[in-house]
């Protein structure tokens, strides 16, 4: 049977994480706290964050920028989209 949780993003039970999606206290708060279809929909919103902001995950200040986005994203205001963003369409 899968694992569920009481999704914070959804606001009702649905299927977990197999793992944390990363090491430290932040990523087992996501596998406590976020299903697999919310983790689908941050990816989604990451993306653009990191094409609009040109972000650079493998240095320290992109991965800062992209775990404040995430923490904003599920526990707090939500995560904004970049004024100059223009959505294709």
């Amino acid at each position: 049977m899968a694992r569920t949780v009481n999704c914070i993003k959804l606001g009702r039970e649905a299927e977990g994480l197999d793992k944390p999606p990363f090491k430290g206290d932040l990523g087992q708060r996501v596998f406590d706290n976020v299903s697999k279809e919310a983790w689908r929909m941050w990816l989604e919103h990451s993306k653009m964050l990191i094409n609009e902001y040109r972000l650079d995950l493998t240095s320290e200040q992109g991965q800062r920028v992209w775990m404040t986005e995430l923490e904003k994203y599920f526990w707090g205001d939500g995560s904004e989209l970049p004024p100059e963003f223009q959505p294709e369409g």
